[in-house]
Formats: C-alpha cells, sequence, structure tokens
C-alpha cells in the first residue's frame, strides 16, 4: 500500500512539474502587415527550431496579419502584440508617439530595422493583353488598375508614391505634372482594396482589372497560390524601393516578460537563415551574399527611396495622406 500512495505522490509531484514547465513557455504574437503571411508562416518554425537549439526552450508564435494601418491601430487600441512588422516607417513611428515602442526603435537593429527590401511591380493577364509595360500605359483609356487603398495600407500607399514619383522624375517632371498624372492613375482605378491580399484575390479570382501593382513578392505567392500561367510579371522602367520595418512593443513585452524572445525573434530576420527565408520568399535580402546567391529571380529595376524624392516618410504622409493633402485632391477631381 506504501509503495502504491508513493507512487501516486510521485506521479502528482511530476505532473506538477510538467505543468509549470508548460505554464513557463513564452508566446510571441507578431502583429504584422496583409501580404507577409507565407513569410512567416516560413519564418516562425525556423526560428524556433534555432532557439530551442541554443536555448532548449520552446517559443509560441501566433500572426496577426491586416490592412497595415489597421494593424497599428489595433496594437494601440490594446492588441497586446509583442513585436510589430510592418512595410512603412510611419506605422511603427505611430506606435512610437502612442509610447508603445522606443523613440530610437530604428537604431535598434541594423539598416534602420528593416531586414529586406521589395518593390512595386505590374501583374498582367497572361499574354499581357493591354500592352503594358510601363507607368505611361496605365493611364491609357480603358485600363482598369487594382491596388489597396492609399490611405489605409502600406501596399496602397507605396504604390501611390511610386506613381508620384516616377513621374516627378520624368524629364521635365514638377508637381504638377505628376498631379496630373496621379489623377490619371486614380481615373483608371475603379475601386480601392481593404488590403494587398484583398487586392490579389479581386484580380485573380474575381477577375477585375487589368494590372495589379503590388510588392515583387506578392508575385511569387501568387504563382504558389494561383498557377503560373494565368498571369505576368511586368518590371516597370522605375519604381520605389519598400522597406519593410520591425520593431518590439515594449509596453506589452515588459508587461508579459517576453523581451529576450521577442528580441531574439526580431534578430533572427537578419541571421543567414531568416534572410535565406526572405529570399526564398522574393524578399530582397541586405545580406549580400545571400542577395547574390538569388540574384537570378530578381531582376534589376531603377529605384528611388521615399526618402531620396519625398523628404522622408513623414513629410510623405503630410503631404499626400493626411486628410486634405494631394490624395484627397485628386482623388476629388479625377
Amino acid at each position: 500500500m506504501k509503495t502504491i500512495f508513493r507512487i501516486a505522490a510521485l506521479a502528482l509531484v511530476l505532473a506538477g512539474v510538467a505543468q509549470g514547465a508548460s505554464a513557463q513557455q513564452k508566446e510571441l504574437l507578431n502583429v504584422s502587415y496583409d501580404v507577409a503571411r507565407d513569410v512567416f508562416k516560413d519564418y516562425n518554425p525556423k526560428f524556433q527550431a534555432a532557439y530551442k537549439a541554443r536555448t532548449g526552450e520552446t517559443i509560441s508564435v501566433k500572426q496577426s496579419h491586416a490592412g497595415s494601418t489597421k494593424q497599428v491601430r489595433a496594437v494601440a487600441d490594446g492588441l497586446e502584440a509583442d513585436v510589430v512588422t510592418m512595410n512603412q516607417a510611419t506605422d511603427i513611428t505611430f506606435l512610437a508617439e502612442k509610447g508603445l515602442v522606443a523613440a530610437d526603435w530604428q537604431k535598434k537593429f541594423p539598416n534602420a530595422a528593416s531586414p529586406y527590401t521589395s518593390t512595386m511591380v505590374f501583374i498582367v493577364r497572361k499574354g499581357n493583353p493591354k500592352a503594358i509595360k510601363d507607368w505611361a500605359d496605365l493611364v491609357k483609356a480603358g485600363t482598369q488598375i487594382i491596388i489597396p487603398h492609399p490611405k489605409n495600407t502600406g501596399n496602397g500607399r507605396y504604390t501611390y508614391l511610386a506613381a508620384w514619383g516616377q513621374a516627378l522624375r520624368q524629364p521635365g517632371g514638377s508637381d504638377a505634372t505628376a498631379a496630373a498624372y496621379v489623377q490619371a492613375f486614380l481615373k483608371n482605378t475603379p475601386l480601392f482594396a481593404s488590403g494587398g491580399r484583398d487586392a490579389t484575390t479581386t484580380f485573380m479570382q474575381r477577375g477585375q482589372g487589368d494590372v495589379l501593382i503590388t510588392f515583387e513578392s506578392e508575385a511569387e505567392l501568387i504563382a504558389r497560390e494561383f498557377g503560373r500561367g494565368g498571369f505576368e510579371v511586368v518590371y516597370p522602367s522605375q519604381s520605389i524601393r519598400a522597406e519593410f520595418p520591425v520593431a518590439i512593443v515594449d509596453k506589452v513585452v515588459d508587461k508579459r516578460g517576453t523581451r529576450k524572445e521577442a528580441q531574439a525573434y526580431l534578430e533572427y530576420l537578419w541571421s543567414k537563415e531568416g534572410q535565406e527565408n526572405a529570399a526564398e520568399n522574393y524578399l530582397r535580402p541586405i545580406d549580400a551574399e545571400v542577395f547574390k546567391k538569388y540574384a537570378a529571380q530578381f531582376p534589376a529595376i531603377k529605384t528611388f527611396t521615399v526618402e531620396e524624392v519625398f523628404g522622408g516618410w513623414d513629410k510623405a504622409t503630410a503631404l499626400h495622406f493626411k486628410d486634405g493633402g494631394s490624395f484627397d485632391k485628386v482623388y476629388q477631381s479625377k
């Protein structure tokens, strides 16, 4: 009988130890932009395996995806993200202004906290029936453009600024000619999708539009989901360089005790495996060696940055996307 009691007592102790270990397992929430699902679906298990091999600890990682502006507003309103991985600096700056992210967040990680880049390209129907080759072709009569909303999504803002910037950089270009071009561009945009993935669904599944403008990386995700035979990718003569900044949400990790894990999660984006994962998902890695390995899948394209053309995101946002800015003006008069 004593033996039975000892076994029962030991079982209770072991159960308590197991329960305690389970309770100690950390969980991270990564709040990200709309078309990053596949990037982190591939990245998370790689990080988890590497972290466990290094520390012996298991981390659970959850994801949240939607339009970038919607996402940061959700975090500001109480969604407890340990980290944010976005597609433009203004979204993280918004959280910094709310006291959720460090004011110097861009100094916390290399390359202004952006582990990879991309650019905006054109996705057209098979055979390119509208003969779309460059930005000038997008404003021809009868051409329908599909993009996310420029005031609510990073994808849409990059597209808008790419359209404005390339017009500005044409011979004799000015703010007036850029505004006229974008007005014609928006006239050919029959609707705005709620996010990058919704824009893809509108174009590919619903069959609307002649051209989808999106991140270069999204073209590969479209191929994986819908097959490679139904569309073509057109690289314009110039486009904007998109960056994808990341940050720790300090207020949340300090509350939940997950700072160490959150730091490791984001740092791993700059590791060889993290950079390889970016390249495999058609994001341009900043690691020169990894980029060279995958260079064949990244056609050369002339790009300009938000800083070079618009003086940075703060100025671009104030001029173009605030209420009463250029978007409102050209859209209302299109």
